[in-house]
């Protein structure tokens, strides 16, 4: 992402706030559940994140990484002509990617998130994997 003006980062906020609403759709979606179209505190990334907790506590790990992205989302879209713009849609995105690499633990570890949103299961799994 590397936006001519200041006006392509707003549309970019956007972009990366759809990226982690699509995120948390698949993860409601492989649970069995419709993706909810209500939105929590004026975000439907908010409302996903709750839905996807419904039944697995251990996705609350994430819960501070909806809240991040949602913040960020609000500091380049009240000002994006602010110096720190560019800075601020680079931390999105790599918070957007954070969230979607925790999905994707939780997809192939069940219990990932029980402390934190440690990748330990994971790697665990991946080195058993490479020693068969």
């Amino acid at each position: 992402m590397n936006p001519v003006s200041g006006a392509a980062f707003p549309a970019q906020a956007n972009e990366l706030l759809a990226l982690g609403e699509g995120i948390l759709e698949h993860w409601v979606t492989a649970r069995g559940l419709e993706p909810t179209r209500e939105t929590r505190e004026g975000f439907r990334l908010l409302a996903l994140h709750r839905q996807g907790t419904t039944g697995d506590p251990s996705f609350n790990a994430c819960r501070e990484t909806c809240r991040e992205l949602v913040y960020h989302y609000n500091l380049l879209t009240m000002d994006p002509q602010h110096e720190d713009t560019p800075r601020r849609l680079r931390m999105m995105a790599l918070v957007a990617n954070h969230l979607r690499l925790f999905v994707v633990g939780k997809m192939q570890v069940a219990g990932l998130g029980d402390f934190c949103c440690s990748s330990r299961p994971v790697r665990e799994d991946a080195a058993r994997g490479d020693q068969a």
